[in-house]
């Protein structure tokens, strides 16, 4: 049976805990508006004070907290903290990314950089799921939700780091969901298309906003979807399936 057709029962839409990670702007915060407005609390992670201070001012209900979840002391502070004064919460979102474009030969990209891509979009959300299971397998509800990108089947030819830590994050959701199938925990993928935000300024056409997404995301999960295809991405995700080749030499040249 495929992961995408399995159902989960009695999903709760509204009166859940929910950390977002990389949540003060773009897809996170459109999610933190639509979860508070179901009737849920909502705690964001990000790194910029600033950026968290226009999300308090726009949402009053959001609870915050800094932490460069790149650091590893700052992340086991994080992990730390939530078990100690957020113990009630039952679901994590793994949105915090980054991405650069850039060819591997020709220029001058440090290994920081790389590993930068690698951490923040892989390397985090596994780190965070496995610190935080225990406290999640306690509650009733349960939910792990980990956004990705379509590039993780299709990848652009710019941004090899990106799509390879996206894939592996889908690789890490599949077999994390095997895992917990007979736990209370449920594991959901978010596998958006291009979308309106910060880090695709500049890039490609027809987005889609995040508010939109958001609310595709609430009507999916309200529907138990485990693998959730948003607009274009599901679009594409069956034009692959029938022609594997029109897609990806698309994104050959990207």
């Amino acid at each position: 049976m495929k992961a995408s057709s399995l159902k989960l029962k009695n999903m709760k839409i509204s009166g859940n805990k929910i950390i977002i990670t990389g949540a003060s702007t773009g897809i996170g915060f459109a999610l933190a508006q639509k979860f508070i407005e179901n009737k849920n609390t909502v705690i964001t992670i990000d790194r910029n004070p600033k950026n968290q201070a226009m999300a308090r001012e726009k949402l009053p209900d959001l609870i915050t907290h800094t932490c460069d979840l790149t650091d590893p002391k700052a992340l086991k502070n994080l992990v730390d903290w939530i078990k100690s004064s957020h113990s009630d919460f039952n679901m994590l979102i793994n949105n915090a990314g980054v991405q650069f474009n850039y060819m591997l030969e020709g220029y001058d990209w440090s290994f920081d950089t790389i590993g930068q891509e690698m951490e923040v979009n892989l390397g985090v959300p596994v780190k965070l799921c496995h610190a935080l299971l225990p406290v999640l397998s306690k509650r009733p509800h349960a939910a792990i939700v980990n956004v990705e990108s379509f590039l993780a089947f299709a990848p652009k030819k710019s941004a090899a780091v990106y799509c390879a830590a996206k894939a592996g994050l889908h690789i890490f959701s599949q077999a994390m969901r095997y895992q917990l199938h007979n736990t209370n925990v449920k594991v959901f993928e978010i596998i958006p298309p291009l979308v309106d935000t910060k880090m695709t300024s500049g890039r490609g056409k027809n987005k889609i906003s995040p508010d939109l997404l958001a609310e595709k995301v609430i009507n999916a999960l309200k529907k138990e979807q485990y693998e959730i295809y948003v607009g274009k991405a599901k679009l594409a995700r069956n034009v692959m399936r029938i022609f594997p080749g029109i897609i990806k030499n698309k994104m050959k040249y990207s």
